[in-house]
């Protein structure tokens, strides 16, 4: 008895697993009818078995041309049947696909980001103006600010402005500048979103309880 036992690891391998072992000895039975009509309609009962497996793809378009491609899969391309699809290229179906080129960024001061070139590139191109000139101490503010982000010591202003004036390529030229960033403990500061709220409640609820308090008789 036990010698009659059969394990997966001595069966045929399945092509797709998620239909099941009974389904591909269907598909082998149809590779082996010997007549074009009698293959056409066991695959035909196949695809009906294979599309009630998957039900919540009925509503999706090309649904038959996918399970008639997957027929075509699991008989490894040996069985000839006529599909209202035609029959599928074996080379276009295991072809993989090109590997996607992902932009590698290495910036030479990680800590401002990788966005920051973009917004300097875009304060270049501006016309000369407060409006480029406002743009500009925004951008140094915020590179200020991500530095203090990465290193919570104080930083010198010229050592943004010349981080600025290398990263624009020598465009922004703020070394001789007259103004000042933001200082250091402004851009760090956090306010609690509930904050003076809480201070408020806290404030009328301490009011009200001396208020109750001297109204209160003594017994």
């Amino acid at each position: 008895m036990i010698d009659e036992l059969e394990y997966n690891t001595e069966r045929e391998h399945l092509i797709i697993p998620e239909y099941g072992r009974h389904l591909q000895k269907m598909i082998n039975y149809a590779k082996s009818r010997e007549t074009k009509e009698e293959r056409n309609k066991v695959a035909k009962a196949i695809i009906a078995v294979m599309g009630n497996l998957q039900p919540h793809l009925r509503d999706v378009a090309d649904f038959q041309h996918k399970l008639w491609d997957q027929l075509f899969i699991m008989a490894n391309f040996e069985i000839d049947v006529d599909s209202p699809y035609g029959e599928p290229s074996k080379e276009e179906i295991q072809a993989r696909p090109e590997p996607l080129e992902y932009p590698q960024n290495f910036p030479k001061y990680r800590f401002y980001g990788n966005n920051i070139k973009t917004m300097i590139d875009v304060a270049v191109s501006w016309e000369d103006g407060e409006l480029k000139e406002a743009l500009t101490y925004t951008i140094a503010n915020h590179m200020k600010k991500c530095f203090l982000n990465w290193n919570k010591d104080t930083v010198e202003d010229s050592l943004i402005f010349r981080h600025l004036f290398e990263l624009s390529d020598g465009k922004i030229d703020l070394k001789n500048s007259k103004e000042d960033l933001s200082d250091s403990t402004s851009l760090m500061r956090t306010k609690s979103k509930y904050g003076s709220k809480s201070n408020s409640n806290k404030k009328n609820t301490s009011s009200s309880k001396k208020k109750y308090t001297s109204n209160r008789k003594r017994y």
